[in-house]
């Protein structure tokens, strides 16, 4: 497809996508239309048969602008098109194609010549639509502009550079977009003398500034959203027959309007910021007048009521158009803003005015040749004046050029600066050539400046640095070792699945698979957890019995916050097969109970129910069984949720009735020491006993509870019937450990019996149970730990400093390399200081040094350094590795 600015956009070509900014096109007629030779092959020669025009389409058109109906017959065309070549019993005619072709003109080509073409009227909502991209196409490059402005506003205003000291995070607790604007305009004032870099800003501009990552930020959002639905609607075929087409439109309208008028309320915000900027940039000005006649030469009058006619329209276009035309008020605003500031900036002799070709232009260090007198009094000249950033000198001297089209300014009055914003409204104006260059020139200044940029890691993942990894070894060792006590083997897995395989294990948490972009091969996600993983590999391999660990990451395209994350270790203990009763559950149970006594990370309790009982326990309450899955995931949510939070819930989105919903409130209040509770549900009377699958789960709890009572580990259960884990493989024992110290990090493991997944790979069934561990948020709870306890984290296991007094690599080489071939870990340094050799030492937590100078050279002896109890001891040279193995108990 063309670009906007091409004679010629090709629709229905295979391949081919109709852009937002070629619907600008064509609506202006920069451009015309032209049917791809692959698109006309489809359509049908038989004449055509005169239609009824949808009645949503005959409303519509009556209230468009002449651009705007172009728009919409570009839009109905490509539609009618696509839903051609994607459907050989789609019924459209070439004479309609070729009168839209033609004439840009809906109302030209009526009536359609079929019933599928009406369908597509329907269907697709053209009008609706074409709106939308003209939207999109304005909006877009405003968003680049925007940021411009503001940041030339920021110079001319002195404001302050620490209003854009937005932090960006990896746990989900910083809005992207935000902290994006926030680092753009970063980069567009860097090296401003103008601008304060330590909070010294007046307070009006500091706390006029702070907002604008934030409602820039927004902006951004709804436009991207915007656009992401615009580019769905422009592109996608229409489905015949399958829906009803009128309403099909009418959710396409819905969908659309919701994303403008969220967009509608960023304008808003934006404009009453930018109009504020402008007042601001106003104030600098010296010239009394001027600064008068600047300062009332906007108002944000025109807005008051546009907002409120936008979002209570009922009429979808007629709400498009609102939007389409507060979007264009806003042009004028940010026009203006940029004028204002111009004049502030050249009105004001203490800044040195950026000239074309000098070095303040981003990318270039070319400077005007001068004789040496000349540079020295134009040096001492600059000295006195002060610079704007680079990137805010190369946007002004390009909107200067724009607005005076390269010739000189006498002086700056109220008049030329209303030229310069008429002049500049008509730049941001995608029908200017000149748009695309100032977008592309502000996007080129932040990317030069990407290696003064921080760089970024994804929402939901983390850096560990030395100290971190080095409580992760340490707490790997000691769970991989409970493993290993227990007999299990380790077992990899690839990171990505099929799809297929992964799709339909996870009830509503299915949401939360990554799946990866099609390469045109195999349809694959990111692993989820390590157990459908683990049941695919036995379905595959025909396996009957295997007592497996694995610790490995996987991945939830989840909203991170405190303690969730988007990539994250687990820690899985499963045991496949067929054994005695609740043989493996309590193995399972009792390598959970050991790994977290070993971790030692403080109180815990590990909560208990049993599938069959809770299923039981609905169908008592009267819950119908298709529902119990989806009334699991809910009951689940007590955890985070109060009872009433979760019967709304039911009630209201999953159809559950006040009376069942209260009784199920009452049951799963439940909870206590298991054989108390297990003795309660199987009194005389109980409806648990009356319940087929209650009993055998409540006869298999007795056989578990004996069990781990015997094995001292039924103190840390509590019977809880609230516990409802949502996963649909689930069919046993179920269970999650829960931290109860003062670190809020909620669940730290969970698993289960699942006797059901690897048939549903294999269609033999492989009963299985296992245990999953929540490693990092135990790693959170260590690692306050350490800090409460404020003792140094080695992060190396280092336990002898080779120091030479010099800088004789070749005598390091031959100290360090006995340590090595003895076994002892060992480093070495070169450098003349001592004090360096120990500070790094302690720094460390080395325990012995080998200390090295030209009096031990001498005398073919080394000291011996006890950095704890800082003493040292001189022994013979060809001693000294013996001596240290001594003093570090190696044999």
């Amino acid at each position: 497809m063309a670009s906007a600015a091409a004679a010629t956009v090709t629709l229905g070509g295979k391949g081919a996508a109709l852009s937002p900014a070629a619907v600008y096109a064509l609506s202006s007629g920069l451009a015309s239309p032209a049917i791809d030779a692959s698109a006309q092959k489809p359509l049908s020669t038989r004449a055509p048969s005169p239609q009824e025009t949808p009645a949503s389409l005959t409303g519509a058109l009556a209230a468009l602008a002449p651009d705007e109906s172009r728009a919409a017959a570009a839009v109905l065309l490509n539609k009618l098109l696509l839903t051609a070549s994607d459907s050989a019993s789609a019924l459209v005619t070439a004479a309609t194609a070729a009168r839209l072709a033609e004439s840009l003109d809906v109302a030209a080509a009526l009536p359609l010549g079929s019933r599928d073409e009406a369908a597509v009227a329907a269907a697709s909502a053209p009008v609706s639509v074409a709106l939308a991209a003209l939207i999109d196409c304005c909006a877009a490059p405003l968003a680049r502009v925007a940021d411009a402005v503001a940041a030339l506003s920021c110079e001319a205003a002195r404001g302050d550079a620490a209003a854009f000291d937005v932090p960006a995070s990896g746990d989900g607790l910083s809005a992207k977009d935000e902290a994006d604007v926030a680092a753009d305009i970063k980069m567009l004032i860097f090296g401003s003398k103008l601008v304060s870099s330590r909070g010294g800003a007046p307070a009006p501009a500091a706390a006029m500034f702070a907002k604008v990552p934030t409602v820039n930020g927004i902006f951004r959002e709804a436009v991207r959203a915007l656009h992401a639905r615009v580019r769905i609607e422009l592109n996608a075929p229409v489905k015949l027959g399958k829906r009803d087409a009128r309403e099909t439109g009418k959710g396409k309208e819905e969908a659309l309007v919701v994303l403008a008028t969220q967009l509608a309320k960023a304008v808003q915000a934006m404009c009453k910021l930018s109009v504020a900027r402008a007042r601001l940039c106003s104030e600098s000005i010296a010239d009394a007048e001027l600064r008068e006649k600047l300062t009332g030469g906007v108002s944000i009058d025109d807005l008051k009521g546009m907002l409120d006619r936008v979002l209570i329209d009922s009429d979808a276009v007629l709400v498009l158009k609102g939007v389409y035309n507060q979007l264009l008020k806003f042009r004028d605003f940010l026009a203006w803003e940029a004028a204002v500031a111009m004049a502030a900036i050249e009105g004001d002799s203490s800044i040195e005015k950026p000239q074309a070709g000098l070095d303040n232009e981003v990318g270039s260090s070319a400077e005007k040749p001068q004789t040496g007198g000349e540079k020295a009094k134009a040096d001492k000249k600059s000295k006195k004046k002060k610079t704007l950033g680079k990137g805010t000198s190369a946007v002004l001297m390009l909107l200067r050029d724009h607005v005076t089209n390269g010739s000189a300014t006498a002086s700056v009055n109220s008049v030329l600066v209303a030229e310069w914003g008429t002049s500049l409204s008509l730049l941001f104006d995608p029908k200017c050539s000149g748009l695309e260059s100032l977008v592309e020139k502000v996007k080129e200044i932040v990317e030069s400046n990407e290696v003064r940029r921080l760089p970024k890691i994804p929402k939901g993942t983390r850096d560990f640095g030395k100290e971190q990894m080095a409580i992760r070894e340490r707490a790997f060792s000691i769970i991989t070792g409970v493993f290993k006590m227990h007999g299990a083997t380790a077992l990899d897995t690839p990171v990505f699945e099929l799809r297929e395989t992964l799709m339909g294990k996870y009830g509503e948490d299915s949401k939360l698979i990554y799946d990866l972009a099609d390469q045109g091969g195999e349809l694959c996600s990111l692993r989820y957890d390590l157990t459908v993983p683990f049941a695919r590999y036995v379905a595959m391999n025909n396996i009957s019995a295997l007592k497996r660990y694995q610790i490995a990451k996987v991945y939830r395209r989840d909203n991170p916050s405190k303690g969730r994350y988007r990539e994250f270790y687990q820690c899985d203990f499963d045991i496949a097969g067929v054994y005695e009763p609740m043989e493996p559950d309590f193995e399972v149970i009792k390598v959970l109970t050991e790994l977290l006594n070993q971790l030692d990370i403080g109180t815990y309790e590990i909560k208990l129910n049993h599938r069959k009982l809770l299923d039981g326990m609905l169908e008592i309450c009267g819950v119908p069984a298709q529902k119990f899955r989806t009334v699991c995931s809910s009951i689940d949510k007590l955890d985070k949720q109060t009872f009433e939070q979760v019967k709304k819930e039911l009630v209201d989105e999953k159809g559950i009735s006040n009376e069942t919903a209260d009784e199920i409130g009452n049951l799963v209040k439940t909870r206590g020491p298991p054989l108390d509770v297990l003795l309660e549900l199987r009194k005389e009377g109980s409806k648990f006993m009356q319940n087929e699958g209650s009993v055998v789960a409540l006869n298999e709890l007795e056989i578990l509870f004996k069990a781990l009572e015997k094995a001292n580990a039924l103190d840390r259960i509590v019977f809880d019937l609230s516990l409802a884990r949502g996963l649909d493989y689930y069919t046993g024992v179920i269970y999650e450990a829960v931290f109860k110290g003062a670190t809020q990090v909620g669940s730290i493991a969970a698993g289960g019996r699942y006797d059901n997944l690897v048939g549903m790979f294999s269609g033999k069934q492989i009963p299985a149970v296992g245990v999953s561990l929540g490693i990092e948020r135990v790693f959170a709870i260590m690692e306050q730990q350490e800090k409460e306890r404020n003792e140094m984290i080695r992060a190396t296991e280092t336990e002898v400093l080779v120091s030479i007094l010099g800088k004789d690599l070749t005598l390091a080489a031959e100290l360090v390399s006995e340590l090595w071939s003895a076994g002892i870990k060992a480093e070495f340094k070169l450098t003349t200081r001592v004090t360096n050799h120990i500070k790094y030492a302690l720094q460390s937590g080395i325990p012995w040094m080998v200390l090295v100078g030209e009096s031990e050279l001498q005398k073919g002896s080394v000291k011996l350094k006890d950095v704890k109890a800082n003493q040292e001891e001189e022994v013979d040279r060809k001693d000294f590795v013996q001596e240290l193995k001594k003093r570090l108990s190696k044999p």
